[in-house]
């Protein structure tokens, strides 16, 4: 396998590892704002505002390593 494939695979892993985060983000924000609405902030509420917060920065990562694979595709 070429580098440039090698390259193009590892950029659409990383684009379902981005769908995935983005999909839990959400899911968690509904149980979060469920809560919220319901006024239990309780352990529960904390617990899963804090994993947002996680996949966040998760996210972040993730977004800048494929756009560092994308300039080094650039350059190939």
């Amino acid at each position: 396998m070429s580098k440039v494939e090698r390259v193009k695979e590892h950029i659409g892993a990383l684009k379902t590892y981005l769908a995935l985060i983005m999909a839990l983000i959400l899911a968690f924000g509904a149980g979060v704002i469920k809560l919220f609405i319901a006024q239990q902030t309780g352990l529960l509420f904390w617990l899963g505002s804090l994993i947002i917060l996680v996949l966040i920065v998760l996210f972040s990562i993730i977004a800048k390593s494929m756009h560092t694979n994308i300039e080094q595709l650039e350059e190939l």
